[in-house]
């Protein structure tokens, strides 16, 4: 039986994405090229703000809810954007509700666990690939914090332009050494400065000058790699 009555959901990494609608318009368009043509009648859209790595959804909660009490099908946009969650991919499996993604109308249970197999298991492999990366900075003798950096700024006499450009050259060491960190956690789908702060904090990483991560301090470490 084809369905009449849809519900729509969309995801977006960061707020700010949220906010200026980046993202959210092409999962609309792609929604609305599915279900426009087969004359299926929207009954709400939900859109979550959250990192693909975080297991919660309550908006995907509500989503499926509303399937359920209404026997409405859960429309997404694209499928392989979520195809790395796992735990995303077994909600939607175990739902009991009815889906189509826009970009793969044919995937079903079966193609659903399967990705969620495959998305398990390249998430250990980005984890032991980032663990391997620290090991093996350490063996060439990288130190993977700086905990004197202050100091050194210090002992520079705060204006001394060599013991300054000595700090500097410090920090883009520092920022080389956690390059393959930062590439792994983009290839967990973290890639907010908000996201990348509290992922580096949670793994022992320190800023040059042995702090914790914010916002400000990743911005920097991605604008030196990216120099």
């Amino acid at each position: 039986m084809k369905p009449t009555k849809f519900v729509s959901y969309l995801r977006v990494s960061t707020a700010k994405q949220g906010r200026s609608g980046l993202g959210l318009e092409a999962q609309r368009a792609a929604i609305d090229a599915y279900a426009l043509p087969r004359h299926l009648a929207e009954l709400k859209t939900f859109t979550e703000i959250e990192s693909g790595k975080s297991n919660a959804r309550p908006e995907l909660a509500k989503a499926l809810h509303l399937c359920k009490v209404t026997g409405a099908t859960l429309v997404i946009a694209k499928l392989d954007r979520l195809s790395r969650n796992a735990a995303f991919l077994l909600t939607l499996r175990d739902s009991g509700v009815k889906f189509i993604a826009a970009d793969m109308p044919d995937a079903n249970e079966l193609t659903v666990g399967i990705m969620a197999l495959v998305a398990e298991q390249e998430r250990m492999a980005i984890s032991r690939r980032t663990r391997e990366a620290l090991q093996a900075a350490k063996a060439r003798g990288q130190r993977l914090g700086n905990p004197n950096g202050a100091a050194a700024l210090r002992r520079a006499g705060k204006g001394n332009a060599a013991g300054v450009k000595a700090v500097v050259a410090s920090a883009d060491v520092h920022a080389r050494d956690l390059e393959p960190v930062i590439q792994s956690l983009r290839d967990e789908g973290i890639v907010s400065l908000g996201g990348i702060a509290a992922a580096l904090t949670e793994r022992g990483m320190r800023t040059p000058r042995g702090g914790q991560w914010h916002k400000a301090s990743v911005r920097n470490l991605l604008a030196r790699l990216a120099a």
